[in-house]
């Protein structure tokens, strides 16, 4: 339990309503993903039909888990969300845990990711200043894993640096600035990203015929379609993203035990039918092959490739690449803030409940924001963004991620067990058989995408084992855990024995 000190802090506000926390889940799920990840995933699939199954998967997944969480965020009124409800199903450890994992990759990661594809897109516009190759190529090689460059393309990672702490500083003047700004973007966003849909299906230029062009070879074998449709997974995940950051501000939503589950339904179904469409209109525009060959052709040029600037080509002209690029910044700028701002939080619960810096628990009195964790939240990422690249980033915190997502769903059955006769304002539909097929596909997502994974590293595809990297961030969490355990239960105890004289 927090200490009396701690108790008598100034507590957050219940500010936000349904339309607003809508506002903050659908622009912090919708960011780079759908822009960045369509290429490398037809060159994957090279399939229209794959390509669009994974959407349909990813989603349904992304869905049913958003379903399954909805019914314990129903339960709780706890600030901090997830990491609480951890705390609730398993035990203080799984959900320090958790926590750790938020802080150290999970979502720092997501809005490091985030602001490096902010800050390229802005490189469309501007040339960012580069270091003597000498510098760049100086890497920091960790055994087993690979080697991270912390020099390479270090104008771009301090533009970056520069975006996510001035939203940083947006977030800690307010939650209502921090939420004035995310409900603009996140309108913005959705008008661009149905503008695309619109004008492809009626500018475009396309052909039906493009949904039944294939170019998987008739004997390619079933366990390398799967594999590859497994690897593909990978990224609509990415774009799927952020659809549990709603439960982290529920201390500060109105009538949160109704508000948030039914929020959490709308924004990914939402999402889900956003990213389905807007796939059919580029595969409509541009054959699944012909992306795969455009994105091979600008991998091996060192460039990356959007397939939303090429469809926009047909009906934008010329100004395609400018206007993909500001969709891509408008974007990746109203996820960030949604990310930034809900993220916080955990730090924040857990510095309330002793298993954090003490500081970060505090809340600033002007702004009543917690600041300090906002800040220190800032500074981490910074770090993140300086270690690695935009798909290292995604690689390491989806793979983390979805092991806690497995966990959060599978918490769900647990609580049903120890906790029968608790209020439940929301159950989850089609119990246990959704909650139980979560956890299992989760579980095959990740064993397959670790096993991927170190098989790109050993034939030299990848220099890095994201994944296990990913892993070594949370694991480097136990030893703080230990500490802040022990200093907790001195506390107690002394506050025990203070009572008994």
């Amino acid at each position: 339990m927090p200490s009396d000190k701690l108790r008598k802090r100034p507590e957050l506000i219940r500010q936000i309503g349904l339309i607003m926390v809508i506002s903050f889940g659908v622009g912090s799920i919708i960011g780079s993903g759908i822009f960045k990840k369509p290429g490398v995933m037809a060159s994957q699939l090279g399939s229209p039909e794959l390509l669009v199954l994974v959407w349909i998967v990813t989603g349904f997944m992304t869905l049913c888990g958003a379903l399954s969480v909805a019914e314990v965020s129903g339960m709780f009124t706890d600030s901090g969300g997830q990491y609480a409800y951890f705390n609730r199903a398993y035990n203080r450890f799984v959900g320090f845990l958790y926590g750790w994992a938020v802080f150290a990759i999970i979502q720092t990661g997501s809005i490091a990711s985030l602001a490096y594809v902010f800050s390229d897109s802005l490189g469309y516009f501007f040339t960012f200043p580069r270091l003597p190759v000498s510098w760049e190529s100086f890497a920091l090689h960790i055994p087993f894993l690979g080697e991270i460059t912390p020099f390479k393309f270090f104008g771009l990672k301090l533009a970056t640096i520069a975006i996510l702490m001035f939203l940083t500083i947006v977030n800690y003047l307010g939650v209502k600035l921090g939420a004035g700004v995310q409900i603009l973007f996140t309108s913005l966003k959705v008008l661009t990203i149905t503008s695309i849909i619109v004008f492809a299906f009626s500018l475009g230029q396309g052909n039906i015929a493009h949904f039944s062009q294939s170019t998987i070879a008739p004997e390619a074998p079933f366990s390398s379609i799967f594999l590859a449709f497994i690897v593909a997974m990978s990224g609509a995940f990415w774009a799927y993203d952020g659809w549990i950051n709603v439960t982290y501000i529920s201390g500060e939503i109105k009538d949160v035990q109704k508000t948030l589950p039914r929020s959490m339904f709308i924004t990914v179904s939402t999402v889900m039918i956003i990213y389905i469409l807007v796939n059919l209109a580029y595969i409509y525009v541009i054959p699944v092959g012909e992306m795969a060959a455009r994105y091979a052709g600008a991998e091996a040029r060192g460039q990356s490739y959007l397939v939303a600037t090429d469809v926009a080509r047909t009906f934008w002209g010329n100004w395609s690449g400018s206007l993909i690029a500001v969709a891509i910044m408008i974007s990746t700028f109203g996820a960030m803030n949604g990310t930034i701002m809900m993220t916080a939080r955990v730090h924040y619960s857990m510095a309330r409940e002793g298993l954090f810096f003490r500081k970060i628990g505090e809340i600033n009195h002007r702004f009543r924001t917690p600041g300090a964790s906002l800040l220190v939240q800032g500074i981490w990422t910074s770090l993140l963004v300086l270690s690695g690249t935009f798909d290292q980033l995604t690689d390491m915190l989806i793979f983390v991620s979805w092991i806690f997502y497995a966990a959060a769903v599978y918490g769900v059955i647990i609580l049903r067990r120890k906790m029968p006769d608790a209020p439940r304002p929301y159950r989850v539909w089609g119990y246990p058989v959704i909650p139980v097929l979560f956890v299992v596909i989760a579980s095959i997502f990740v064993v397959f995408t670790l096993y991927s994974d170190i098989a790109a590293f050993l034939t030299g595809k990848k220099p890095l084992i994201n994944s296990l990297m990913g892993v070594l961030l949370v694991s480097l969490g136990i030893p703080g855990y230990l500490y802040w355990e022990r200093k907790r239960r001195m506390s107690s105890l002394e506050q025990s024995n203070d009572k008994s004289a």
